[in-house]
Protein backbone atom coordinates (compact mmCIF):
# COMPACT_ATOMS: atom_id res chain seq x y z
CA UNK A 1 0.00 0.00 0.00
CA UNK A 2 2.52 2.56 0.81
CA UNK A 3 4.55 2.14 -2.39
CA UNK A 4 1.31 3.07 -4.19
CA UNK A 5 0.06 5.75 -2.08
CA UNK A 6 3.59 7.85 -2.04
CA UNK A 7 3.38 7.36 -5.68
CA UNK A 8 0.07 8.81 -6.20
CA UNK A 9 0.39 11.37 -3.54
CA UNK A 10 3.78 12.26 -5.71
CA UNK A 11 2.19 12.15 -8.84
CA UNK A 12 -0.71 14.92 -7.79
CA UNK A 13 1.94 17.27 -6.46
CA UNK A 14 4.10 16.79 -9.68
CA UNK A 15 0.96 17.80 -11.23
CA UNK A 16 0.39 20.53 -9.38
CA UNK A 17 3.66 22.18 -9.41
CA UNK A 18 3.47 21.58 -13.43
CA UNK A 19 0.46 23.51 -13.74
CA UNK A 20 1.81 26.55 -12.12
CA UNK A 21 4.88 26.79 -13.67
CA UNK A 22 2.81 26.27 -17.25
CA UNK A 23 0.59 29.38 -16.06
CA UNK A 24 4.08 30.97 -14.43
CA UNK A 25 5.20 30.76 -18.31
CA UNK A 26 2.41 31.76 -20.39
CA UNK A 27 1.93 28.01 -21.98
CA UNK A 28 -1.76 28.18 -21.56
CA UNK A 29 -2.56 31.54 -23.28
CA UNK A 30 -0.13 30.51 -25.87
CA UNK A 31 -2.47 27.00 -26.71
CA UNK A 32 -5.80 29.91 -25.74
CA UNK A 33 -4.64 31.60 -28.73
CA UNK A 34 -7.77 31.68 -31.40
CA UNK A 35 -9.48 28.84 -29.21
CA UNK A 36 -8.69 25.51 -28.24
CA UNK A 37 -6.87 23.35 -30.53
CA UNK A 38 -8.29 20.16 -29.53
CA UNK A 39 -5.02 18.14 -30.97
CA UNK A 40 -2.82 20.31 -29.44
CA UNK A 41 -3.97 20.56 -26.23
CA UNK A 42 -4.10 16.78 -26.47
CA UNK A 43 -0.48 16.90 -27.39
CA UNK A 44 0.46 19.01 -24.49
CA UNK A 45 -1.61 16.95 -21.88
CA UNK A 46 0.40 13.56 -23.10
CA UNK A 47 3.96 15.14 -22.90
CA UNK A 48 3.34 17.02 -18.81
CA UNK A 49 0.94 14.13 -18.13
CA UNK A 50 3.80 11.50 -19.06
CA UNK A 51 6.30 13.76 -17.70
CA UNK A 52 4.88 14.00 -14.54
CA UNK A 53 4.36 9.98 -13.65
CA UNK A 54 8.05 9.47 -15.34
CA UNK A 55 9.62 11.99 -12.30
CA UNK A 56 7.23 10.14 -9.84
CA UNK A 57 8.73 6.93 -10.96
CA UNK A 58 12.24 8.66 -10.83
CA UNK A 59 12.12 9.72 -7.57
CA UNK A 60 10.51 6.88 -5.99
CA UNK A 61 13.27 5.49 -4.03
CA UNK A 62 14.36 9.46 -2.99
CA UNK A 63 10.84 9.76 -1.95
CA UNK A 64 10.07 6.15 -0.49
CA UNK A 65 13.21 6.27 1.71
CA UNK A 66 12.37 9.55 3.34
CA UNK A 67 8.98 9.29 3.70
CA UNK A 68 9.62 6.11 5.27
CA UNK A 69 12.98 6.61 7.29
CA UNK A 70 14.01 3.93 5.57
CA UNK A 71 17.99 2.95 6.62
CA UNK A 72 19.62 1.25 4.08
CA UNK A 73 22.23 -1.49 4.72
CA UNK A 74 25.45 -0.97 3.32
CA UNK A 75 26.93 -3.29 5.16
CA UNK A 76 25.27 -6.05 7.81
CA UNK A 77 26.01 -5.93 11.17
CA UNK A 78 23.85 -8.11 12.95
CA UNK A 79 22.49 -11.77 11.91
CA UNK A 80 19.34 -10.25 11.17
CA UNK A 81 20.65 -8.12 8.60
CA UNK A 82 22.61 -10.60 7.12
CA UNK A 83 19.84 -12.68 6.46
CA UNK A 84 17.78 -10.27 5.06
CA UNK A 85 20.18 -9.34 2.70
CA UNK A 86 20.87 -12.80 1.84
CA UNK A 87 17.14 -13.68 0.93
CA UNK A 88 16.82 -10.75 -0.50
CA UNK A 89 19.89 -11.87 -2.99
CA UNK A 90 18.59 -15.08 -3.61
CA UNK A 91 15.46 -14.10 -4.21
CA UNK A 92 16.82 -11.65 -6.70
CA UNK A 93 18.66 -14.39 -8.42
CA UNK A 94 15.84 -16.57 -8.76
CA UNK A 95 13.62 -14.03 -10.23
CA UNK A 96 16.77 -12.88 -12.80
CA UNK A 97 16.89 -9.03 -11.66
CA UNK A 98 19.50 -7.34 -9.86
CA UNK A 99 20.12 -7.37 -6.34
CA UNK A 100 18.29 -4.55 -5.04
CA UNK A 101 18.95 -1.81 -2.60
CA UNK A 102 18.01 -3.68 0.98
CA UNK A 103 16.03 -1.14 3.95
CA UNK A 104 14.51 -1.84 7.06
CA UNK A 105 12.45 0.81 8.28
CA UNK A 106 10.92 1.04 11.95
CA UNK A 107 7.30 0.50 12.61
CA UNK A 108 5.41 -2.38 14.57
CA UNK A 109 3.16 -2.48 11.48
CA UNK A 110 4.18 -5.83 9.41
CA UNK A 111 4.54 -3.91 6.21
CA UNK A 112 7.48 -3.93 3.17
CA UNK A 113 7.23 -2.66 0.02
CA UNK A 114 9.54 -3.00 -3.47
CA UNK A 115 9.74 0.51 -5.52
CA UNK A 116 12.67 2.05 -8.03
CA UNK A 117 12.53 3.15 -11.68
CA UNK A 118 14.65 -0.16 -13.33
CA UNK A 119 14.21 -3.65 -12.58
CA UNK A 120 17.87 -4.06 -11.76
CA UNK A 121 18.36 -0.65 -9.38
CA UNK A 122 15.14 -1.48 -6.92
CA UNK A 123 14.74 -0.83 -3.71
CA UNK A 124 13.34 -3.70 -1.36
CA UNK A 125 12.76 -2.46 2.56
CA UNK A 126 11.01 -4.17 4.76
CA UNK A 127 9.25 -3.35 8.67
CA UNK A 128 10.71 -3.71 11.68
CA UNK A 129 7.34 -5.22 12.57
CA UNK A 130 7.56 -7.93 10.15
CA UNK A 131 10.66 -9.01 11.24
CA UNK A 132 10.09 -9.43 14.57
CA UNK A 133 6.43 -10.63 14.23
CA UNK A 134 6.73 -12.82 11.49
CA UNK A 135 8.97 -16.25 10.97
CA UNK A 136 11.64 -16.35 8.51
CA UNK A 137 9.53 -18.77 6.18
CA UNK A 138 6.91 -16.01 6.44
CA UNK A 139 9.32 -13.19 6.14
CA UNK A 140 10.44 -15.09 2.56
CA UNK A 141 7.64 -15.37 1.28
CA UNK A 142 7.22 -11.20 1.81
CA UNK A 143 10.37 -10.48 0.26
CA UNK A 144 9.59 -12.94 -2.25
CA UNK A 145 6.18 -11.20 -3.01
CA UNK A 146 8.35 -7.64 -3.12
CA UNK A 147 10.86 -9.43 -5.63
CA UNK A 148 8.29 -10.61 -7.71
CA UNK A 149 6.78 -6.88 -8.16
CA UNK A 150 10.03 -5.66 -9.29
CA UNK A 151 10.40 -9.30 -11.46
CA UNK A 152 7.05 -8.54 -13.37
CA UNK A 153 7.76 -4.74 -14.03
CA UNK A 154 4.81 -3.50 -11.57
CA UNK A 155 6.23 0.07 -11.08
CA UNK A 156 6.91 0.70 -14.59
CA UNK A 157 3.41 -0.87 -15.48
CA UNK A 158 2.28 1.52 -13.21
CA UNK A 159 3.82 4.55 -14.52
CA UNK A 160 2.50 4.24 -17.98
CA UNK A 161 -1.10 3.74 -16.86
CA UNK A 162 -0.59 6.78 -14.59
CA UNK A 163 0.51 8.75 -17.75
CA UNK A 164 -2.07 7.93 -19.36
CA UNK A 165 -4.68 8.76 -16.85
CA UNK A 166 -2.50 12.02 -16.36
CA UNK A 167 -3.20 13.13 -20.20
CA UNK A 168 -7.09 13.01 -19.62
CA UNK A 169 -6.91 14.46 -16.19
CA UNK A 170 -5.25 17.60 -17.81
CA UNK A 171 -6.84 17.67 -21.49
CA UNK A 172 -10.27 17.57 -19.18
CA UNK A 173 -9.38 20.06 -16.29
CA UNK A 174 -8.34 22.61 -18.93
CA UNK A 175 -11.30 21.99 -20.89
CA UNK A 176 -13.41 22.81 -17.65
CA UNK A 177 -11.21 25.94 -16.65
CA UNK A 178 -11.67 27.34 -19.74
CA UNK A 179 -15.70 26.53 -19.61
CA UNK A 180 -15.61 28.21 -15.99
CA UNK A 181 -13.74 31.27 -16.98
CA UNK A 182 -15.34 31.90 -20.39
CA UNK A 183 -18.46 30.80 -20.25
CA UNK A 184 -19.52 30.92 -16.47
CA UNK A 185 -17.12 33.95 -15.50
CA UNK A 186 -17.12 35.77 -19.21
CA UNK A 187 -13.94 36.72 -18.80
CA UNK A 188 -12.70 37.93 -22.58
CA UNK A 189 -9.15 38.74 -21.61
CA UNK A 190 -7.47 35.49 -21.69
CA UNK A 191 -7.12 32.83 -18.72
CA UNK A 192 -7.33 34.86 -15.52
CA UNK A 193 -6.62 33.29 -11.84
CA UNK A 194 -10.54 31.54 -11.83
CA UNK A 195 -8.87 29.85 -14.75
CA UNK A 196 -5.61 28.88 -12.62
CA UNK A 197 -7.40 27.86 -9.57
CA UNK A 198 -10.65 26.01 -11.76
CA UNK A 199 -7.56 23.62 -13.33
CA UNK A 200 -5.84 23.17 -10.25
CA UNK A 201 -8.66 22.32 -8.23
CA UNK A 202 -10.33 20.18 -11.48
CA UNK A 203 -6.62 18.32 -11.79
CA UNK A 204 -6.82 17.55 -8.16
CA UNK A 205 -10.47 16.05 -7.87
CA UNK A 206 -10.39 14.54 -11.47
CA UNK A 207 -6.63 13.37 -10.23
CA UNK A 208 -8.59 11.15 -7.34
CA UNK A 209 -11.10 9.67 -9.34
CA UNK A 210 -9.04 8.73 -12.19
CA UNK A 211 -6.37 6.71 -9.23
CA UNK A 212 -9.47 3.75 -9.51
CA UNK A 213 -8.11 3.14 -12.24
CA UNK A 214 -4.55 2.57 -10.70
CA UNK A 215 -6.43 0.88 -7.70
CA UNK A 216 -8.13 -1.88 -9.84
CA UNK A 217 -4.65 -2.25 -11.42
CA UNK A 218 -2.86 -2.63 -8.38
CA UNK A 219 -5.43 -4.87 -6.66
CA UNK A 220 -4.97 -7.12 -10.34
CA UNK A 221 -0.94 -7.19 -9.69
CA UNK A 222 -1.09 -8.35 -6.39
CA UNK A 223 -2.31 -11.62 -7.12
CA UNK A 224 0.51 -12.13 -9.17
CA UNK A 225 2.89 -11.46 -6.98
CA UNK A 226 1.08 -13.58 -4.37
CA UNK A 227 2.18 -16.40 -6.94
CA UNK A 228 5.44 -14.99 -7.73
CA UNK A 229 6.40 -14.92 -3.54
CA UNK A 230 4.89 -18.53 -3.41
CA UNK A 231 6.87 -19.97 -6.35
CA UNK A 232 9.66 -18.23 -4.65
CA UNK A 233 9.45 -19.09 -0.79
CA UNK A 234 6.53 -21.75 -1.39
CA UNK A 235 2.99 -21.37 -1.08
CA UNK A 236 2.42 -22.70 2.54
CA UNK A 237 5.06 -19.84 3.09
CA UNK A 238 3.06 -17.44 1.36
CA UNK A 239 -0.35 -18.27 2.56
CA UNK A 240 0.76 -18.55 6.24
CA UNK A 241 2.21 -14.98 5.80
CA UNK A 242 -1.02 -13.52 4.86
CA UNK A 243 -2.42 -15.21 7.41
CA UNK A 244 -0.30 -14.09 9.75
CA UNK A 245 -1.15 -10.48 8.75
CA UNK A 246 -4.99 -10.71 8.60
CA UNK A 247 -4.49 -12.25 12.40
CA UNK A 248 -2.65 -9.28 13.45
CA UNK A 249 -4.61 -6.90 12.44
CA UNK A 250 -7.96 -8.88 13.85
CA UNK A 251 -5.75 -8.41 16.86
CA UNK A 252 -5.06 -4.99 17.08
CA UNK A 253 -8.16 -3.95 15.50
CA UNK A 254 -10.77 -6.39 16.99
CA UNK A 255 -14.09 -4.50 16.51
CA UNK A 256 -12.77 -3.77 12.55
CA UNK A 257 -10.18 -1.45 10.92
CA UNK A 258 -10.10 2.11 11.11
CA UNK A 259 -12.15 3.75 8.08
CA UNK A 260 -8.82 5.05 6.84
CA UNK A 261 -7.15 1.96 6.28
CA UNK A 262 -9.56 -0.02 5.27
CA UNK A 263 -10.38 2.00 2.57
CA UNK A 264 -6.65 0.67 1.20
CA UNK A 265 -7.77 -3.09 1.93
CA UNK A 266 -5.06 -3.85 4.69
CA UNK A 267 -7.65 -5.95 6.03
CA UNK A 268 -9.32 -8.76 5.31
CA UNK A 269 -12.53 -7.12 5.58
CA UNK A 270 -14.10 -5.73 2.53
CA UNK A 271 -15.07 -2.09 1.98
CA UNK A 272 -18.41 -1.46 0.37
CA UNK A 273 -19.55 0.48 -2.23
CA UNK A 274 -17.35 2.80 -3.65
CA UNK A 275 -14.99 2.74 -1.46
CA UNK A 276 -14.08 -0.79 -2.92
CA UNK A 277 -12.79 1.19 -6.08
CA UNK A 278 -10.07 2.67 -4.07
CA UNK A 279 -8.56 -0.07 -2.68
CA UNK A 280 -4.94 -0.87 -3.53
CA UNK A 281 -4.77 -4.35 -2.57
CA UNK A 282 -6.92 -7.19 -2.38
CA UNK A 283 -9.21 -8.03 1.03
CA UNK A 284 -7.05 -10.88 2.62
CA UNK A 285 -9.38 -13.49 2.40
CA UNK A 286 -9.69 -13.24 -1.35
CA UNK A 287 -5.69 -13.21 -1.56
CA UNK A 288 -5.69 -16.56 0.99
CA UNK A 289 -8.00 -18.36 -1.19
CA UNK A 290 -6.53 -17.32 -4.54
CA UNK A 291 -2.98 -19.25 -3.36
CA UNK A 292 -5.04 -22.01 -1.69
CA UNK A 293 -6.33 -22.50 -5.24
CA UNK A 294 -3.28 -23.01 -6.91
CA UNK A 295 -2.00 -26.15 -8.29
Amino acid sequence: MKRIALFLMTNIAILAVLTLVVNVFGLDIYLQQGGWNVTGLLIFSAIFGFGGSLISLGISKWMAKRAMGVKIIEQPRTAMETWLVNTVKRHAEQAGIGMPEVGIFDTPEMNAFATGARRDHALVAVSTGLLNGMSQQEAEAVIGHEISHVANGDMITLTLIQGVVNTFVIFLARIIGTVVDKVVLKNEHGPGIAYLMTVIVAQIALGILASTIVMWFSRRREFRADAGGAHLAGTSSMVGALERLQSEMQRRHPGGLPEQMRAFGISGGAPKGLKRLFMSHPPLEQRIAALKQMP
